[in-house]
C-alpha cells in the first residue's frame, strides 16, 4: 500500500472536491484496529441492525478492497466485533468503513485492519441476512458507489470516484 495523506489528497485535488468526485466523510467516525491508515476501492453493504451480510462478505477474499457499511447510522447495537475483524485481516480487506456501532474493542484493536465507527455498542445485531450486497449508499450524507476508491487516515475518510 502506498503512503498517503488525505489532508495532501485534499490539497493536490481540490478541483476534484469541487467538482464533487472527491468527498470527505463529515469528522464523525472512530478510528480502531491496528492499520491506522489503508485505502481501496469500495465494496458496499446496505444492512440496518443485522450484520448476517457483513459476515458473509468478510467471509470472502477481500483483495484490498475497503468494506463500507450503511447501517443507517444506528448506534442501537453492533455490525462489526472481533471475530469479523478477524475474518477481515485474514481474508485480505484493506479496512472497514461502518455508518454504525461496533463492539469488542480490545480485539478490534488487535487486528491488522483498519476500522471506522460511529461509536462501540456491546449489543449484538440480528441476523436475519436483511439487506442489499454491492449497491450505492449514502455515508453520512456522502453517497458511496461501488468501486469508488476510500483514503483513510488519522486526518479523515474521503470518498473519490477513481484513484488518485
Amino acid at each position: 500500500m502506498t503512503s498517503f495523506s488525505t489532508c495532501d489528497l485534499c490539497d493536490a485535488h481540490a478541483e476534484r472536491l469541487a467538482a464533487g468526485t472527491l468527498a470527505a466523510l463529515p469528522p464523525v467516525f472512530v478510528a480502531f484496529g491496528q492499520r491506522l491508515s489503508f485505502s481501496g476501492p469500495a465494496f458496499t453493504l446496505k444492512v440496518f441492525e443485522d450484520n448476517a451480510l457483513v459476515r458473509t462478505t468478510l467471509e470472502g477474499t477481500g483483495e484490498g478492497r475497503v468494506l463500507v457499511i450503511d447501517g443507517g447510522g444506528s448506534v442501537r447495537n453492533a455490525l462489526v466485533g472481533g471475530n469479523l475483524a478477524v475474518l477481515a485481516e485474514k481474508n485480505g480487506w484493506a479496512g472497514i468503513v461502518v455508518f454504525g456501532a461496533v463492539r469488542d474493542v480490545a480485539e478490534l484493536n488487535q487486528c491488522d485492519t483498519g476500522i471506522r465507527a460511529l461509536a462501540l455498542h456491546p449489543q449484538r445485531s440480528a441476523r436475519k441476512g436483511i439487506g442489499d450486497l454491492n449497491v450505492r449508499v449514502s455515508i453520512a450524507g456522502v453517497p458511496v458507489t461501488p468501486g469508488d476508491w476510500i483514503y483513510a487516515d488519522a486526518d479523515g475518510v474521503l470518498v473519490s470516484r477513481e484513484a488518485l
